[in-house]
């Protein structure tokens, strides 16, 4: 049985105040932190689990799917149990069963231009886990317009890939600067299929450059796009620049 001194917070998060790039004052960020993940499957299991245990103070959880069988063979957070709870309710029940310290809020419906304004100049760090480009630009336009740090993860098949979009730093592009309007017609995970952890790697990097954020250490995603092949394990970088056509990151609506 586990003792009081146990449960402490200096012995939860020992191994990261142990690292001199965070340390106590580091963990201090963290806990002072708000996240949204939207999105609570393949890649928000994996990184909200992480967050949660990371000591993320506030968690804010937004997705208004339900748990299904088929999602259980990637979506870590959740159960055979908890097929047909709302995603977000079995994700937060995850996530206090490895930290109750967490403060954690769950948005059970989608988000629009309206929410997403509100929501967004409230969070230190926003994690997009969607698998849908309308969802992906209009998170992408909140982000830009608030100046808060987007980290971004997508996959299918074999294949993952990351990048931070940072609106702070006015050199780096934003999502839109890549995929337009006409990208949204691509395979989704349902049609093509997923490697189910392919979608935990992508999850758990956007984890890490989440925390990087938070406590200001490393260098970001922010500029450049990780590619990952799982059949060959290669991890290809490439630099990205803004598009100076860009409707969103160069004022232009």
């Amino acid at each position: 049985m586990l003792s009081i001194m146990d449960l402490t917070p200096d012995k939860r998060y020992s191994r990261h105040t142990n690292l001199p790039q965070i340390g106590e004052s580091g963990q201090a960020l963290i806990s002072q932190s708000h996240i949204l993940v939207i999105g609570l499957g393949g890649l928000g299991s994996p990184a909200a689990l992480y967050l949660a245990a990371a000591g993320v103070g506030k968690l804010s959880f937004a997705d208004f799917d339900t748990v299904e069988i088929s999602n259980l063979q990637r979506q870590v957070a959740h159960t055979t149990e908890r097929v047909g709870q709302l995603k977000t309710t079995s994700a937060k029940t995850a996530c206090l069963d490895i930290n109750p310290e967490c403060d954690i809020h769950t948005i059970d419906y989608a988000l629009d231009e309206e929410d997403l304004d509100s929501l967004v100049p409230t969070c230190t760090v926003v994690l997009d886990c969607s698998d849908n480009f309308p969802t992906r630009f209009a998170v992408n336009a909140a982000c830009v317009k608030h100046k808060v740090p987007l980290v971004s993860g997508a996959a299918i098949r074999f294949d993952g890939q990351i990048s931070v979009y940072d609106a702070r730093q006015e050199d780096t592009p934003c999502y839109r600067c890549l995929y337009g309007e006409g990208d949204s017609s691509v395979d989704t995970c349902a049609q093509a299929g997923i490697l189910g952890p392919v979608v935990g790697m992508v999850g758990c990097v956007q984890a890490i450059e989440a925390l990087k954020l938070i406590t200001n250490i490393g260098d970001s995603l922010a500029g450049r796009l990780v590619l990952f092949d799982g059949l060959s394990m290669d991890w290809n970088e490439i630099q990205l620049r803004k598009n100076p056509k860009c409707p969103v990151c160069n004022g232009k609506t």
